[in-house]
């Protein structure tokens, strides 16, 4: 991918030393947009970006994976710098969509005038857990044939928990609340109350919408009604496209109750549930003041404001 990366980097450059003297790119305003999807591991988000990868063509706007050195979450501020400059001013780039596992940054604190929309997926804490457990050994349908790291490791998630293992334990919980956190280190401190309220802050203040996992065609569908320059044609693209935008872990077996009540009795749980469970509220508020329901099927709510009483009167 960071071969692929350079390959295309080269070509627009070489397009520039061909076609003469480098010209100033404008960029429309309406086209002067760029999302950051920070997506959390293992809450649907290759189905979920596969879908923006089949429409980029169509709707006439870039996508850009952040393939950072061992899918490290955190910047160093060099990198930061760098990543800010690059996303406010590669114009022949916008509109992007840029996708990848990093932790929320803070373009305000770059002076950045105008900030990037902010996006993202998240999923029950332990049904995450599991998927991820389960990911590292036996990969998923989506490369059936790449060598993940834990590979060959018959231990179920069950007996994992019994044994206290390192892989399912309730630190491992701790990654959705720095993702939104950031870049702080109190992100990273498990357990931290100040990251959790950091991270709800954040998810408020700062991201355009976040999904859950469970409802996936739901957050599609609000993104193609308020965001149609990029989604267009998405949620009938989610229903009726191709399976590679379903996404499954193989060899997946479901913890027992014991094995959750266990998991559940952590403060670390507690906190990333509480963490979920308000992204979870705010999604279902978002949706219901969006949509209606009719014949069990939900409808976007056409324009539902309008202007009066404008004065002057024009003559």
């Amino acid at each position: 991918e960071r071969a692929i990366a350079r390959h295309e980097v080269r070509e627009i450059e070489q397009r520039h030393t061909v076609d003469g003297p480098r010209q100033d790119v404008t960029v429309d305003e309406e086209d002067d947009v760029v999302i950051i999807y920070n997506r959390v591991p293992k809450t649907a988000s290759t189905s979920f970006t596969n879908i923006a990868y089949d429409l980029c063509a169509k709707n006439k706007y870039h996508v850009l994976h952040i393939n950072t050195t061992k899918n490290n979450p955190v910047m160093s501020l060099q990198d930061q710098v760098r990543f800010v400059k690059n996303v406010t001013s590669w114009k022949e780039m916008k509109p992007g969509f840029y996708h990848g596992h990093v932790s929320y940054l803070d373009f305000a604190k770059f002076g950045v005038k105008k900030k990037p929309i902010y996006i993202n997926v998240i999923r029950d804490p332990i049904e995450r857990l599991v998927s991820y457990y389960y990911f590292l050994r036996f990969g998923d349908d989506y490369r059936p044939g790449l060598r993940r790291r834990k590979q060959g490791d018959k231990k179920t998630f069950d007996e994992c928990v019994a044994a206290g293992g390192s892989d399912c334990a309730p630190e491992k919980l701790w990654l959705q609340i720095p993702f939104f956190c950031g870049h702080s280190s109190e992100c990273w401190n498990v357990g931290s109350r100040w990251a959790l309220e950091q991270a709800k802050y954040n998810l408020i203040n700062e991201y355009f919408l976040v999904g859950v996992t469970e409802e996936l065609e739901d957050f599609i569908m609000l993104l193609e009604a308020a965001l149609p320059r990029f989604f267009r044609g998405a949620t009938e693209l989610y229903r009726t496209g191709k399976k590679s935008h379903l996404r499954k872990t193989t060899e997946k077996k479901l913890p027992t109750k014991e094995t959750i009540a266990k998991l559940q009795q952590s403060e670390i749980w507690k906190m990333e549930n509480e963490f979920y469970e308000f992204a979870l509220e705010q999604f279902q508020f978002v949706r219901a003041h969006a949509v209606r329901e009719k014949d069990g099927e939900l409808y976007i709510l056409a324009q539902n404001f309008f202007y009066e009483k404008i004065y002057p009167k024009s003559n």
